[in-house]
């Protein structure tokens, strides 16, 4: 530098030290200048001052010497010490050129810059708040230094900015919080820890307000969440958690809408405990405010269900969180827009409908004495203005059902969902049941049982409710959709109903009703038990138990007897049947099913026995339990006579067996104690001994001809009875069956299993034949 220069009012000295190397010179120049500037200031003279000012700022702290920067940094701060409390006139002035050294490659002079700016804000105080924006630039630069002093150095800087901030209220949170959401991102740890720790001190002055821009910094706080540093995460998760005390305080000043997006990306598992607390806290707090966003909360929730106790805290969250949204979903969501404007519209006296109360009453507010009120009237103000995502939520529905790898508890999560929204907007959702279907009927083959019994809630459910009433015809993309179910009416449990075509019309609000999607799903049951026969081995009669339970026994046995008739795969149609019998004979949730079919003493009744007896005609022996069933002994005999003429094959015979073990358990008690009643039950006696003649000499066999040596003698059973009694067979007088017709169906259908048979047994004993 010149020193010939005129630096004026500075003194050649003044300079001369100012540019010296050591410290303790400059240093002397410093007192120099302040005691100048002192004599401007009782001058009232801001010319010289702030030429003094320009003079250090642009010959001295901005020249290319190193000490003159020193040299000019010092003596900027020695102005503001003289200065005092008017240093806010030349805030720019001095704190500009001292910012500029802060990008200095001198590590030294780095830190010299930060002493000054020390000295010139802890003298100006509340003055350099319109300044704070780039003061705090420059600290978040400092924040990151390298070198251990200048870090140091603008700690202290940065505490005591942070305490004029917090003794002022003249603090512009508008301006900064722009500056605020770009720095935020940084992913430097310690510009990061710099960052919260400032929105830490803005949240806790009571004049700022910084939960209204929270929405613009909450993705920048998840991101910082994520951050491999312990420290950080923790301090982080206190701002966060001071945040979270606010919203449940002040709910209606929060923006759930747009912060609800932000939670949702954030899936990392070091933060998606704290993601998942949030939503919970959300979701409970805005009610359907939420419900737009509702497919993509699902889409980071429902994984999270399945996590392992190495995760509980998160899954437990997860849990809360799905089943809070499930219950803002109500019956109103099923209803058109146009109808929910009419009916959200308010009565003509101002004063709020029923309707809007009942909603409000839905949502949950749980224990919440300070927020309740404010939020009912978030619940009953966005109600109408918000609509459910139902499509997005069915998409991810759906694709959680395909993804092999979802866990367990998320897809039985996913199955309550789907059952939910049939169940509360059925209308809706029967548009999207053509996509689900398949799906829903894969997921029967499902390794747990509990996943298959919400399954088939939701596909009883699709079944039976009545927005599924529609037209069946291109319903099914088989032939078999055209097989128009027939079920006669009749009487159940005191009440009548009638089925016709594929469509139930029942007069008792306690039987469900089929509508046009039952058929079609009894068809594509059969087709998936065709297909896959290790399903209908492992899983098929818990499945149809539990059909029988959710649907009623009546129609799912009707139904598929129908359908059955009509099957080509001939041993496929005997398996099914002999299953279908063994659950007809054994599970108690049939129990009245059989006793309906148990006294054919209507002509209902009968026709269910025919239904059921022309598919039964797949399996003989099937047949006869079902004609020991229904007390049918003339016809069991009849039908036991025409076995001889049947291929008697090792599975046939151990079918008679079964049917002797079934004969000896607690469902044909009743049979086995008309026995007693030699006179009137001689058909029941030759039907047994029948059954005894095919079987060979083994257990079956003793165990029957065991039993049947207990048949008294009639003679000794004979009692005096009036010779004009009716006779007390019920089956000489039944008038609704044609047994002769009856018996010609059993021989066609035997026929035809004789014909398959022999095809199949042609094709292995003459390989030579496509020769």
């Amino acid at each position: 530098m010149n020193t010939e220069k005129d630096f004026s009012p500075l003194t050649p000295n003044i300079v001369r030290a100012l540019n010296d190397k050591l410290y303790e010179k400059r240093k002397v120049a410093a007192l120099e200048i302040e005691k100048l500037v002192r004599e401007f200031v009782a001058q009232n003279n801001s010319a010289q001052i702030r030429h003094v000012i320009q003079t250090l700022a642009n010959e001295f702290a901005l020249s290319l010497h190193p000490h003159s920067r020193k040299g000019g940094l010092i003596g900027l701060a020695a102005c503001s010490i003289a200065l005092g409390k008017d240093s806010g006139l030349y805030l720019k002035e001095l704190i500009d050129p001292v910012l500029t050294c802060f990008n200095d490659s001198d590590s030294r002079l780095r830190y010299y810059a930060c002493e000054a700016l020390y000295n010139i804000v802890k003298v100006a105080r509340g003055a350099v708040l319109p300044h704070f924006n780039v003061l705090f630039d420059g600290l978040s630069k400092l924040a990151a230094d390298p070198d251990p002093n200048v870090k140091s150095g603008s700690e202290l800087l940065d505490r005591l900015l942070k305490d004029i901030v917090t003794e002022s209220n003249k603090f512009d949170l508008v301006a900064f919080v722009p500056l605020l959401r770009e720095r935020i991102y940084s992913n430097n740890q310690y510009a990061r820890q710099f960052i919260i720790s400032w929105i830490h001190v803005l949240e806790s002055v009571p004049d700022i307000n910084l939960l209204d821009y929270l929405p613009e910094i909450l993705d920048g706080l998840f991101q910082i969440l994520g951050d491999s540093s312990k420290e950080i995460r923790r301090m982080c998760e206190v701002v966060l958690g001071e945040f979270l005390k606010e919203i449940k305080k002040n709910p209606s000043s929060v923006k759930f809408a747009e912060m609800a997006n932000i939670l949702v990306i954030h899936s990392n598992d070091l933060i998606q405990l704290t993601s998942m607390t949030w939503m919970r806290e959300f979701i409970q707090l805005a009610g359907r405010v939420v419900l737009p966003y509702s497919s993509g909360i699902l889409t980071a929730v429902l994984p999270c269900l399945s996590y392992d106790d190495r995760k509980k805290s998160t899954k437990e969250a997860a849990s809360a969180c799905n089943h809070s949204l499930m219950k803002l979903v109500t019956p109103e969501d099923d209803e058109d827009d146009e109808e929910s404007q009419t009916k959200s519209s308010p009565p003509g006296d101002g004063t709020p409908s029923k309707k809007e109360g009942d909603l409000n009453g839905s949502c949950n507010t749980e224990d919440w004495s300070n927020g309740s009120l404010v939020y009912s009237v978030l619940c009953s103000s966005d109600r109408s203005a918000v609509t459910l995502d139902l499509d997005g939520i069915v998409q991810v529905l759906d694709r959680h059902l395909h993804d092999s790898s979802t866990g367990m508890m998320t897809r039985i999560a996913v199955l309550k969902w789907l059952y939910h929204l049939y169940i509360k907007t059925p209308r809706k959702m029967f548009k999207h049941t053509d996509s689900l279907f398949p799906m829903l009927l894969k997921t029967l083959s499902d390794e747990s049982d509990e996943v298959i019994l919400k399954d088939l809630e939701v596909l009883a459910e699709i079944a039976s409710s009545p927005a599924g009433q529609t037209d069946t015809s291109g319903l099914c993309d088989n032939s078999d959709s055209k097989t128009v179910l027939h079920i006669p009416g009749g009487v159940r449990d005191g009440h009548s109903f009638y089925l016709t075509g594929s469509k139930v019309t029942d007069l008792s609000p306690s039987t469900p009703s089929m509508n046009s999607y039952f058929y079609k799903f009894m068809i594509n049951l059969l087709k998936r038990f065709s297909l896959e026969r290790k399903l209908l081995e492992m899983r098929g009669a818990f499945i149809i138990r539990q059909l029988c339970l959710l649907l009623h026994a009546e129609n799912i046995f009707h139904s598929m007897a129908d359908i059955l008739l009509k099957e080509e795969d001939l041993k496929f149609a005997s398996t099914m049947v002999q299953t279908l019998n063994t659950i007809l004979l054994t599970s108690a949730e049939l129990f009245q099913l059989r006793n309906q079919l148990k006294d054919l003493h209507t002509q209902e009744s009968c026709a269910l026995f025919c239904c059921l007896y022309r598919s039964w005609c797949h399996n003989p022996v099937a047949t006869v339990s079902l004609c020991f069933l229904t007390q049918n002994y003339r016809h069991a005999y009849d039908l036991i006579q025409k076995f001889g003429d049947l291929e008697v094959t090792v599975d046939f015979l151990m079918e008679v067996d079964k049917l002797v073990q079934l004969i000896e358990s607690p469902i044909f008690t009743y049979l086995r104690l008309q026995l007693l009643d030699v006179e009137h039950n001689p058909y029941l006696i030759k039907a047994l001994y029948g059954l005894l003649m095919l079987l060979p000499q083994s257990q079956a066999f003793q165990l029957l001809s065991h039993r049947l040596s207990c048949v008294p003698n009639p003679e000794l059973m004979r009692t005096v009875e009036d010779p004009k009694a009716p006779v007390r067979d019920k089956r000489l007088a039944q008038p609704h069956i044609d047994y002769s017709e009856l018996l010609q169906h059993f021989d066609r259908v035997q026929s035809k299993h004789l014909e398959v048979r022999h095809k199949r047994a042609g094709r292995f004993e003459h390989p030579d034949r496509k020769l």
